[in-house]
Formats: structure tokens, sequence, C-alpha cells
């Protein structure tokens, strides 16, 4: 039986992020990783990432939200953050969100609520919006070909801006999602945000 440490924090948020990242890196350095898939609207928490990861031997995959995600045709990754980040190897994926979907614009429209945003909800529960993001990340950058499915990876995810959950997963593809495991949680709210898009 392998035992470690789970970091656990008080709120979600932004807040959390460096000390998500050093749990990201402590891990890494044990061993049998080598993709860290990271949630990252503007790029920054990729970067911390890529800069605290530098040396370690493990790739960072960026992973943002997709355009229109705020309205409009807007993407909030400028291009100079992409280039910035893609010239360091880290690729950057901007896809639809694997937990939500088109099944959100369905409930929008006509309310009720879609497979999907059960499973999402489901997730949110163990460990807020963070936890949630990053199981879906991973699927979506499986779903690249990003990463393999056959091997464990760490997954970030945030609530807002930053990180503040990091998971070791063995990711699974969007039509397959059920075969995804969760093997490890390195760090995670102990409570979801009040008035959040949960």
């Amino acid at each position: 039986m392998k035992a470690s440490q789970i970091v656990y924090f008080d709120k979600p948020g932004k807040a959390n992020t460096e000390a998500v990242l050093e749990a990201v890196r402590h891990r890494v350095a044990a061993g049998g990783i080598e993709h860290v898939i990271v949630a990252s609207t503007s790029g920054a928490t990729a970067l911390r990432a890529t800069q605290l990861l530098e040396g370690t031997g493990a790739a960072v995959v960026c992973v943002g939200e997709h355009c229109g995600f705020w309205g409009g045709d807007s993407q909030k990754m400028t291009p100079e953050r992409r280039a910035e980040l893609e010239g360091r190897g880290v690729p950057v994926l901007i896809a639809s969100h694997a937990l939500s979907g088109v099944g959100r614009s369905v409930t929008r429209k006509f309310g009720g609520i879609s497979h999907t945003e059960i499973i999402a909800h489901t997730l949110r529960q163990f460990g807020g919006e963070g936890l949630k993001v990053a199981v879906e990340v991973a699927i979506m950058a499986a779903d690249a070909g990003l990463i393999s499915t056959d091997r464990e990876v760490i997954a970030v995810g945030g609530t807002g801006s930053g990180c503040d959950a990091a998971l070791v997963l063995q990711a699974a593809h969007m039509n397959n999602y059920f075969d995804l495991e969760i093997r490890e949680i390195l760090a995670k709210p102990r409570q979801r945000a009040a008035g959040g898009r949960e």
C-alpha cells in the first residue's frame, strides 16, 4: 500500500495555486508521471506549472476554455501567451468542454439536466469545481491525442482562476468516460465555492 498526503484547503480559489503546484512537483519527483494537464483560462497557471516543473521530465499540457465560454467569440488566452507557452514546448488545447458541451445549451434553452451535467455535479460533490475541471481537462487532452490513456497523468483544475485541485488519474476518452480512474488526490478544497458556477 502506498501512503501519501493530501493537501486540503479551507476555501477554493486562486490563493491555493502555488501550494497545488508544489504538491504536483513533489508527486512528479516521486516518479511515474510523464504528463501534467493544467486547466488554464489565460495561460498564467500553465506557465507557472511549466516553470516549477522545469527539469523534472514531466511535460505540461495546457487546456483552455472554449471560445465563447464568456460570450461572443471571445477567448481569454491572448495570442502572445499562447505563443509563449508553445515556444516552451507546451501544447495548448482550446476545445469544447467534455463535461458540459451541448448538454449545457439544452438545459439553458429547455430546462432539465443532461446526463453529462449529472456527472459534473457529482464530481463537484467530491472536490468542488477544481476537481471536476481536472477530470474534464484530462478527458479533453486524451481526446485530442495529447496524452495516453494507458499511463497515469496528473490533472490540475481550479475554481475561477488559478488552481485548487490536483489528481493522479488514468484518463479515458469521452466515448468511454467510465474507464477513467482517479487514483490519487493530491490537493483539493474542503468545501465548494458559495454562489459560483457550481
